[in-house]
């Protein structure tokens, strides 16, 4: 169980407790799930639920309520998390049928991300680069570039850049070493000679002003060897995102620093399409180098553009011109 979290004492304690450690052997982290199964938890002993036949629809229906949700898609993902309990324990046979009867509410509008192009991403490095240091944050310029570059030109999650040690980076062999993110794995992201060379500079400035980097030592810290706060990342893109005077299509969010990560798939896929490469086959590899449990989270990333339904339909025409005229493809 984590730190700050009440010990289980409701009829569901033990299945809560089984069901997260399953759920772990699997390399979820599982963290937020869990605290929304404590939610649970406390709401049958507040109301004095004291036996699993006393945990019915009605129950479950007023918990629901207790934790009202704006948007179908928090509400979507609470009940989720509660159903995904029931229904493990009637495959274990802990009970006959599960108490959720309630349906997952329509999402009416698609959030359609912005995304960036190489333009765009260079022009926020550009931008990122001359901003001044501060008082307590040394090399506040070439910090910020160094984490857009990470998450455009790699992909990563913010949490995983500012999480990085000098011993997470190889240089010889040009790959990041990821450690136990969000799903609870490490993998190898390797990058290319541009991104070595970058990455290379930051450390030799980085070096040059604070003295060498031991093994554990973050490589992204202002003070006291703390991690720069993602809270923190995200503040200084949204400060600077004004100054790229971006002009976004209707129906288009605004930039958020996710978006990066989310140009990046899309990007590599465009570039698939265009090389000729087939998506289908290599979603797998991608999926992989973005940290993903499964190709299927990797497709919410895939987001049709103009560019990508424009490269498909090119894939296409060549694919169907030998049938046009009478050849074989």
């Amino acid at each position: 169980m984590r730190s700050g979290l009440r010990a289980l004492g409701s009829p569901l304690a033990e299945p809560i407790r089984y069901f997260v450690a399953y759920k772990r052997a699997l390399n979820r982290r599982f963290d937020t799930e869990e605290g929304v199964l404590h939610g649970v938890d406390r709401y049958l002993i507040e109301h004095g639920v004291t036996d699993l036949a006393s945990v019915t629809p009605t129950v479950i229906e007023a918990f629901m309520a207790s934790r009202p949700r704006s948007s179908p898609r928090s509400y979507n993902q609470l009940l989720g998390v509660v159903r995904g309990l029931f229904d493990w324990m009637v495959g274990q046979g802990m009970i006959q049928v599960s108490p959720v009867r309630l349906r997952p509410r329509r999402v009416t509008a698609r959030y359609i991300p912005y995304l960036f192009d190489l333009p765009q991403a260079s022009r926020l490095i550009e931008i990122a680069t001359a901003l001044a240091d501060g008082v307590n944050a040394p090399l506040r310029g070439p910090t910020y570039a160094t984490i857009f570059a990470l998450l455009y030109g790699l992909g990563l999650r913010v949490g995983e850049v500012v999480r990085l040690t000098r011993a997470d980076v190889d240089l010889d062999r040009q790959v990041l070493i990821i450690r136990q993110t969000k799903f609870a794995k490490s993998r190898l992201v390797p990058f290319g000679p541009r991104m070595a060379e970058r990455l290379a500079l930051f450390l030799e400035r980085r070096e040059r002003r604070s003295g060498a980097l031991s093994p554990s030592d973050l490589v992204f810290s202002f003070k006291s060897g703390r991690p720069i706060s993602r809270n923190t990342v995200s503040q200084t893109f949204h400060a600077l995102v004004p100054r790229l005077g971006l002009a976004a299509q209707e129906g288009v969010a605004s930039p958020r620093l996710h978006d990066l990560r989310h140009s990046f798939a899309v990007g590599t896929l465009l570039r698939w399409y265009r090389d000729g490469t087939d998506p289908a086959a290599r979603l797998l590899h991608l999926s992989t180098f973005l940290g993903h449990a499964d190709p299927v989270s990797t497709a919410v990333y895939l987001t049709i553009t103009t560019e990508l339904m424009q490269a498909g339909a090119e894939r296409f025409a060549r694919f169907a011109a030998p049938l046009s005229t009478g050849g074989e493809s």
